[in-house]
Parts: structure tokens; sequence; C-alpha cells
């Protein structure tokens, strides 16, 4: 241990008559703390909010879409899917046909999208079609057309597994009588959950053969959903898809379905970055203040050091590491504080929040190591910055003033 070090220790363990710096060091240390605790807590928060809605939207919504102006130029769509599919990067991807339609069941009536799917095909990349709440999937084998319900419309409609609701379609038949709606019985198989609020209170969900005849597509479908490994890499593929699909038909990916809500959350973030940062400034305010006031009080220690043949390097190594150590130390303690409030707020779910505004129910608070890391960084930074003017007029200190009436 180099005698610089040395003294810095002894510096920030203050005697008696030393105690009024001892009390700002404390503060100085306590300052840092509650900044860095701050910063962890916001940026987890930020960070797990952020991305928990963008899993659920994820996996109940497609990664990119391929929607059509003409839905005729889609008729063609299982050698279309089968082109997508051998695109690097794609998992899979699946028609849908998808219309409005009003669901009446015991309780009430309610406007909701009826979405034909592949089941088969779909449950392989869904993790909620293969836990059902309850109930199961429909299939072609069934006496009546089965429907999944979402948890939050079921409870609406009043029904259960092995109910049924009627659906009525604003599309119109030729009848005797004349033009009249599509009107269907379903039978409820099964309830799903998702956790995405908007998708569960919204949406049912019946076999793609089943959504063609009754909303009078034929062959035709809506659109097709493609699912990719990497979902931040979907701009790439979406210009490849574009290559290959019909000049009336288009692409879009989930960055631009959900661009408003990122990039607010995005924005929250930096804002929330720069100004709880602002907390960390004040800290190394005291810092500043604590080595003035340690440099005026050690005023004779330094001469002293100086005419024993300590140099100015040396001198100013002492108050730069007593600097360093306060911010190492308040550093460290925001960290752990932070990381310890973060898995308090996790498993006792401490914040709750209206799941019908926000889509969840509660918020999860978790943070990127490349999060922590620039925290850390930032932090450490101003506190290092904090030590170069008091440990420079330290160094300036003359030995003959300084002990002039010793």
């Amino acid at each position: 241990m180099g005698f610089e070090l040395f003294i810095a220790k002894r510096y920030l363990t203050a005697k008696r008559k030393q105690a009024f710096i001892s009390v700002i060091t404390f503060i100085s240390i306590l300052g840092i703390t509650i900044g860095v605790m701050a910063l962890v807590i916001a940026i987890a928060l930020i960070t797990g909010f952020q991305g928990d809605v963008q899993e659920k939207i994820l996996d109940s919504t497609s990664h990119i879409m391929v929607p059509c102006l003409d839905r005729e130029a889609l008729r063609d769509y299982p050698q279309l899917i089968s082109q997508i599919q051998k695109i690097n990067g794609v998992v899979g991807a699946t028609p849908v046909v998808h219309g409005t339609v009003l669901l009446t069941g015991p309780s009430q009536s309610d406007g909701a999208l009826l979405k034909g799917i592949d089941f088969e095909l779909e449950r392989r990349y869904s993790q909620w079609l293969e836990n059902l709440e309850s109930g199961r999937i429909p299939s072609a084998d069934m006496e009546r057309e089965g429907v999944l319900l979402g948890r939050e419309m079921a409870v609406r409609l009043g029904v259960g597994v092995g109910d049924t609701v009627d659906v009525l379609a604003p599309s119109s038949r030729l009848s005797p009588i004349g033009l009249i709606p599509r009107w269907k019985r379903f039978v409820v198989t099964g309830i799903f959950n998702t956790g995405l609020y908007e998708f569960d209170t919204s949406m049912a969900l019946v076999r793609l053969e089943t959504a063609q005849k009754f909303l009078n597509y034929g062959q035709d479908i809506s659109y097709i959903q493609v699912r990719i490994k990497d979902v931040f890499q979907a701009p790439k593929i979406a210009e490849k898809i574009q290559e290959i699909i019909p000049p009336s038909a288009y692409v879009m990916t989930w960055m631009e379905l959900n661009e408003s809500l990122f990039s607010a959350l995005k924005l929250e973030k930096n804002i929330m970055f720069f100004t709880i940062t602002l907390i960390v400034l004040v800290a190394a305010l005291n810092i500043i203040a604590t080595l003035i006031l340690m440099v005026m009080e050690k005023t004779r220690d330094i001469g002293i050091l100086i005419a024993m043949g300590a140099t100015s390097q040396s001198i100013r190594k002492i108050f730069f590491l007593q600097g360093s150590m306060i911010g190492v130390i308040g550093t460290a303690a925001g960290v752990v504080l932070g990381l310890i409030w973060c898995w308090l707020a996790n498993v006792f779910e401490l914040i709750k929040i209206p799941v019908d505004i926000y889509q969840i129910s509660f918020v999860p608070f978790r943070i990127k190591f490349l999060d922590l890391v620039l925290i850390v960084g930032i932090t450490l930074l101003i506190s290092l910055l904090s030590t170069l003017f008091p440990s420079h007029r330290a160094a300036k200190v003359d030995p003959v003033v300084a002990l002039k009436y010793e």
C-alpha cells in the first residue's frame, strides 16, 4: 500500500475535532448512494415495463405483417408463404383471415375481431396457445364450429367452455327475403390468456377455413403473419419480403405497428436518466466541498509532507484517492440497494397499475447489464472529475506558509 492511499484512508476517518468534516463526508457518500439507487430503480422500471409490454405484444401478434390492398393478390398464399419461409431469419409464416363481428352471450353483446388462423402452425410459435387457461383448440371433427375467447371477453359475455355464442358479421348474404347479415352460432371450446389486456378483450379465434367461409373470403386471406428469430432484424427482413410479394401487397413490422408506444417509452427512459443524473451531480458538489474543507483543515499536514520530500503529484494523488473512495463507496452502496429494491418489488409486486390501461397488472423491474455499466461508469466519472480542483489546490500549498507559525 502506497503512503498516498494510507493517508487518504486515514483522512476519511476523522477525529473528534474533525467531526464536522466527517459528517460532510458521510453526506457526500449518502448523496452518491441515493443518486445511484434512484438511477438503478428508474432505469429498471422503464426497462422492465417496456420489455414486458414488448414481450406480450410480440407473443400475441406477428413480428411482420404482409397485408394487401387487393385481397385476391394473396390468393396463391401457400406458394408465397413457402418463399417467405426460405428467407434467412424467418421462423415461420402463417395465413390469417380477420373481420369485425358482434358476439352475443348470455350476459351481453360485444364487438370483437374474429380471427381465423391455422392452429396447428400457430401453436408452434405462440406459447399461450399451448397453455390455454381452460378447454382446447377447435378442430375440424367437431359437431359445431368452435371458437377460442380471451379470458376478459369470456367474462364480459358470461360464457365458459361448452357454452355457445352467436356471431354476427356485417357482410350480408342473399336469402328469399333479401339481404340479411351473416349469423352463426359457435361453441366455446377454450379460453386463452395472453396477458395482453387489449388482445384478451377483443379477440375471438376460429379455424382458418371457418373464418374464410363465414366472412365470405373464399380461398383468400387477409394477410400473412411472419415470425422471425431476432425481432430487431424486422426492418431488414421486411425489405427482403417486399422483393418477393405482389405489387399490391406491402409489409409492416411490429416496430411500425407500435411505433408511438415504444418511441414514448424510449424518450421517457432517456429523460429520466438525464434528470436523475442531476442528483449525482449535486452529490458531486458535496465531494468538492468536502475535499476543499479537508485541504483547509490539513494545510499543516500538507506542508509537513512536502517538507519531508513529498511531491506535488503525491499530494494531488492523496486527495484524488480520497474523493475516489467516496465515489466508489457511494456507487457500490447505491447499486446494491437499488438491486435489492428491484428484487423486492418483483417478488412482492409492489407497484400495481391498471391492467386495462397499461396491459400489465404490475410494473416489473429489470436492469440490463449495459445499463448498469453505464450508470456505474457515469457516476464514477463524475466523482473522479469532482476531485480535480481540490487535489490541484492541495498540490499548490506552499510549505513555508503552511509551517510559518508552527
